[in-house]
């Protein structure tokens, strides 16, 4: 029987050159050299040289990923982050540290891709395939994307504002890419979807400089009106934190069934609206109390006739 023909490989060139060698020098030598072939792949002097090749673009890929962190850290902590841009709305700077965090990081990705050996017009075409399954199965999250960009771009609240939405009222604390978070007074946070928030209601408490403070009061038929007016008129110019400009108002504006309504509505800055409001309530009722001005319950009289 004749031995098979010896099959000589070179250890030069990538993995998948040796590998294309294997295979060709296999197809020519026929299944009596296929045991040569594997044997001849698995010598030392080309084993070798190959576990060395990988091994250096392991560590070229470790020091590109090592390297690339660092320098990503700290693009961002001088961008948008600087003293430069103090001046940018604080909103649009959060949304562009997202943004340049993500791109910056799949920049990184695909540079270490490319040292592995893939071809790029491979990974451009599986990130072309991944992002259009990616985009019919989440839609959802498409919605919210878009409706990130439509917030960045008509910014119907900025960051520290209090608004109310969607049964929900809180502090906006970050703007993303997907999720706008508020926290609540009672210190939750709460993820709304932008996609939402673009397509519902929003209150925004904080945008203007001044607020003004409506308080309803209700005193008893049997108490003097007048009276009433003029003492909630007198608390509320005696509160320091009330505005002048624009004058506040004091006025009977309903009679309802068992009681008499008084209106008041006074001026005062945004960031003391509730130290106002609560101030005048306790001072009012007090005053109340010791000028005999009375708040009823709510009352019915029913009145039963006789017919006999």
């Amino acid at each position: 029987m004749l031995s098979p023909r010896p099959i000589l490989l070179s250890a030069e060139g990538t993995t998948e050159q040796v590998t294309e060698a294997v295979t060709d020098a296999v197809a020519e030598a026929g299944a009596a050299g296929y045991l040569d072939a594997i044997l001849a792949w698995l010598s030392p002097e080309h084993l070798i040289p190959l576990c060395i090749s990988i091994a250096g673009k392991i560590l070229a890929c470790l020091l590109i990923l090592v390297i690339g962190n660092l320098l990503i850290k700290l693009l961002l902590k001088f961008f948008p982050n600087g003293k430069k841009f103090d001046k940018m709305d604080r909103t649009v700077r959060v949304f562009l540290h997202h943004l340049i965090k993500i791109v910056l990081n799949i920049l990184l990705i695909v540079s270490i891709v490319a040292i592995i050996g893939v071809p790029m017009a491979s990974v451009i075409t599986v990130i072309a395939s991944a992002g259009a399954a990616i985009a019919l199965a989440l839609q959802g999250s498409l919605s919210n994307l878009a409706g990130g960009f439509m917030l960045l771009l008509f910014r119907p609240f900025r960051i520290d504002d209090f608004i109310e939405t969607q049964g929900v009222s809180g502090t906006v604390i970050d703007v993303g890419f997907f999720y706008t978070t508020i926290r609540t007074g009672d210190n939750k946070h709460i993820m709304l979807p932008n996609g939402g928030l673009t397509n519902s209601t929003v209150i925004n408490y904080s945008r203007e400089e001044n607020r003004r403070v409506d308080i309803d009061f209700s005193i008893a038929y049997e108490s003097d009106c007048d009276k009433a007016i003029k003492i909630i008129n007198d608390v509320i110019t005696a509160h320091e934190l009330v505005l002048n400009d624009p004058a506040h108002f004091v006025r009977m504006t309903e009679m309802t069934d068992s009681a008499v309504k008084i209106t008041a509505r006074a001026w005062c800055k945004n960031s003391d609206y509730w130290t106002v409001k609560f101030d005048i309530g306790d001072k009012v009722k007090a005053s109340f109390a010791q000028n005999g001005i009375s708040i009823p319950y709510p009352q019915m009289d029913v009145h039963i006739k006789d017919n006999k």
